[in-house]
């Protein structure tokens, strides 16, 4: 026979109905002095639903908002024990109507949204004007002993090679300092 919704619940049953461990209400109690439940003549505790509502309450504020008890105390003592028990499942409240079931209707997908497009490197600086047919890029070779590798650029390539020639001149610099470097740790 199930209880009436005003009767007191031992913590079994308030753990139950939280899906929360005892220890765990019992630490709340520590940590939480509106949490008053009455204590029988053997020490055991009787939830009124006053109390089973805060409980709903703070569960809420701390493992689903991710408040900390600091906060949740806080909390408490600036908008008070109705607030708080208000914000999670209820004992007393009655229980919300069934909505009526709605048949299921079956998004269509949509179609795949296509990857864009770079045309050139995303360099700040325009490009010069006309690209003198002098600037090209020497790879230096590999060292001895180690296959040669064909030269790849890292991202996607521009769609046209003079676009990579027009940029040289910017390119030329850190190419210089690229062989300094090498040279330093070679040395």
């Amino acid at each position: 026979m199930a209880k009436a919704k005003d009767a007191f619940r031992t913590i079994s049953e308030v753990a139950e109905w939280l899906d929360t461990p005892t220890h765990v209400l019992r630490f709340w109690e520590s940590k939480f002095s509106q949490i008053k439940p009455v204590k029988g003549a053997g020490g055991r505790r009787y939830y009124r639903p006053t109390d089973m509502d805060l409980l709903g309450g703070i569960k809420k504020l701390l493992h689903e908002d991710g408040l900390t008890i600091k906060g949740t105390q806080k909390l408490l003592r600036e908008q008070g024990v109705k607030h708080v028990a208000g914000l999670g499942q209820s004992m007393t409240a009655p229980a919300p109507k069934a909505k009526p079931a709605v048949a299921a209707v079956k998004p269509t997908p949509k179609p795949p949204t296509p990857a864009p497009q770079q045309d050139a490197f995303p360099f700040d600086m325009p490009a010069p004007a006309a690209a003198p047919s002098a600037l090209t890029i020497d790879l230096p070779k590999p060292p001895k002993g180690l296959p040669a590798a064909a030269p790849r650029l890292i991202g996607r390539a521009p769609a046209d090679p003079s676009i990579l020639q027009a940029r040289a001149a910017q390119i030329a610099p850190l190419l210089a300092r690229l062989d300094a470097v090498r040279e330093r740790m070679r040395g």
